[in-house]
This record gives C-alpha cells, structure tokens and sequence, in this order.
C-alpha cells in the first residue's frame, strides 16, 4: 500500500470516527443523557448485559465512577441491575423494556448511515468495518499496554 493511499484511507477514518462522535453527542442530548451514559448504553447494546466491572473497563472508567453513571442510568430507567445469582456480591446491568422503548426512536437513526449504498454493497461494508474496528481495537490495545503507569496508579490489566 501506498504512504499516499493509507494517508487518504487514514483522513477518511478520522473522519468516520469524528462524524461518530458527533452522532454519539446528538443521540445523548436527545436523551437527555451524558456522553458516557450513551458510551454505557452503546456497550450494552453491542454486548449485551455486562457485570459492572466489565463495564468500567469498556468504558475505561473507574469502578466508582462507573457506579455513579449505572445510577444515574438507573434512575433514568435506562438499565437495571440484576442480582448475579451464583455470586452476591456482583450484579449484572442490562438495558429493561422501559431503556429499550426509549432507544427505540434513535436506534433506527443510525442505519441511514448506508442510505446513499446499494444492498449489494453492504456485505463487502460491513467486512470492511469490521475488519477496521478490529484493527483499531489491536492498535488501541497495543498503546494502551505499553502506556507507563501514571505515577501511584497501578497498571490495570
């Protein structure tokens, strides 16, 4: 591959990235809701319920802060948490009916992103994403490990 042509494929997902971010930010003030709460609510919808901790580390956040956010989404009725029945002291959070029917209205935005493509087209997309949220979740891992601990802090794993 060319400097030039990875140059012009590296602008171009500079741009997806931050055309997301601005999705991400209109779909949360739609809500009512912060851009961390939407990164949570995102997570759950992608992966389906996550124990807190897991969640924390998705969203690269502190176990308290995260408590704080599961909270306030829980007030919201956004997520609920259940009860891990093998293990009391942890618990699940999930997206119930009363989150579902609220996303409901935003998650048919998204698709308009492929308006402009044929349905023919759309396999060969969906690899390429694919392939590209791949390598990028590898490059951010790679950066993240060789990232020295802040001093005090130790290096979460």
């Amino acid at each position: 591959m060319s400097d030039a042509a990875r140059d012009t494929a590296t602008a171009a997902l500079r741009e997806l990235i931050l055309a997301g971010e601005r999705y991400r930010i209109a779909v949360a003030n739609h809500l009512g809701l912060t851009v961390n709460e939407s990164r949570a609510i995102s997570h759950l919808l992608a992966r389906g319920p996550l124990g807190q901790t897991d969640l924390a580390t998705a969203l690269g956040l502190t176990t308290s802060s995260t408590t704080t956010l599961v909270d306030r989404l829980e007030r919201l009725e956004m997520v609920v948490r259940v009860p891990d029945p093998h293990d009391r002291r942890r618990s699940t959070v999930e997206i119930p009916e009363s989150g579902r029917r609220r996303l409901s209205e935003v998650r048919d935005w998204m698709p308009h992103a492929f308006d402009e493509l044929g349905a023919t087209d759309l396999p060969g997309v969906a690899r390429l994403l694919e392939t590209i949220a791949g390598s990028l979740l590898t490059v951010t891992s790679d950066i993240e490990a060789s990232r020295p601990p802040a001093p005090g802090r130790r290096r979460r794993h």
